[in-house]
């Protein structure tokens, strides 16, 4: 068995590799934030432990881990002072004993952008009447699948996802897109792995401009834009956790997580071409399963300082969580976006509902 797994993985490895030699772009950066404040809390280090609605986004083969009837979980952040939003809802619904569906909806947007293209006419006089606005949108929309598999403590599942960004009225994409995910547990190891965009994803742009802005550009040296494809090249998470009982009612939950990527050298921890390994570590401590308080290690990268001397930062998460009658969770996360800067970090929350059939 571990030398079939051994060969399929190099295979795929090797597929991954064939792919990166063909392209060269990436895209769809606004699906690797995150979701959910227990996650975000945790650094993102949920791909083996995720057992709600948020699987959907995380590894679809979780979602078969909740054990409610139905569960909506929901999200709201801004950064930059409000001027980006960050929504997040999903469903995840059972469907019998060994499988479960779930959609999720992302939506990442900056509002109100001021359009100045037409500020100053032909005959160089300027008019503030003629300041627009418009907003850059990007969507996800994810229709997840999980079943429990043959195998004693193995759950697979997949994701369809729909990909739809826009620009004002200047440009707009479509893409196209599946993850698949695994869970297995082993005695007291939870164990996970999701390859996100296994068949790449593409997104293809469109362009419309008025005559007067495409005059605008020739005039300013830009090119202008024509129909193009981006693709997102797969990512493979590779995740491991186990909780462990600490004190009568107390206990804590380790995980661990490592996102490979395959868009050549990145600035993480472990970077190589065409392969680099980004980890980060979570933990999550909880007394009866009723009050959680977690914290998170990742985002590892080398910085230069301005001595010029090259040095490693981290980025530190840290949330708290409230499981009220396993009927309804709430949950908060104090998590940077990526820059290190204490300035950019954001409070973050998040709802979990639970909702049951009723005993008949």
């Amino acid at each position: 068995m571990s030398k079939k797994l051994l060969i399929i993985l190099l295979l795929m490895l090797h597929y991954l590799g064939s792919i990166n030699g063909q392209t060269r772009k990436y895209s769809n950066e606004f699906l690797s934030i995150g979701v959910g404040a227990r996650a975000l809390g945790m650094s993102n280090t949920v791909t083996s432990i995720v057992n709600d609605a948020t699987a959907g986004y995380w590894n679809p083969s979780g979602l078969i881990n909740d054990t409610s009837f139905r569960q909506v979980s929901m999200m709201h952040a801004e950064y930059f002072a409000g001027i980006a939003k960050y929504d997040y809802a999903s469903l995840a619904a059972r469907i019998d004993a060994s499988s479960t569906a779930g959609i999720s909806v992302v939506r990442f947007a900056v509002d109100d952008i001021p359009d100045t293209s037409e500020l100053i006419d032909n005959d160089g006089n300027i008019n503030y009447d003629k300041v627009k606005s418009f907003s850059a949108v990007d969507f996800a929309f994810l229709f997840s699948y999980a079943r429990k598999s043959p195998v004693e403590g193995l759950n697979l599942g997949a994701n369809a996802k729909i990909i739809k960004r826009k620009v004002g009225t200047f440009a707009k994409a479509w893409g196209f897109g599946f993850d698949i995910g695994a869970q297995y547990k082993m005695n007291d190891w939870l164990l996970g792995a999701v390859i996100k965009d296994a068949t790449t994803t593409f997104n293809a742009w469109s362009y419309t401009f008025s005559d007067r802005t495409k005059e605008i550009f020739a005039l300013t040296g830009n090119e202008i834009p024509v129909s193009s494809k981006e693709i997102t090249l797969p990512k493979i998470v590779l995740g491991g956790g186990r909780s462990f009982t600490i004190y009568n009612k107390f206990s804590i939950l380790t995980a661990l997580d490592l996102d490979v990527t395959t868009d050549k050298k990145r600035n993480v921890l472990i970077k190589s071409d065409p392969f680099s390994i980004d980890p980060h570590l979570g933990l999550e401590l909880d007394y009866n399963k009723i009050v959680f308080l977690r914290a998170g290690i990742g985002n590892i990268q080398n910085e230069t300082n301005e001595s010029g001397k090259k040095t490693k930062s981290f980025q530190l998460n840290m949330g708290l969580g409230v499981n009220l009658n396993d009927l309804f969770s709430i949950d908060y996360a104090l998590t940077d976006i990526g820059n290190n800067s204490i300035a950019l970090y954001s409070n973050i929350f998040s709802l979990r509902l639970n909702i049951n059939r009723k005993a008949e």
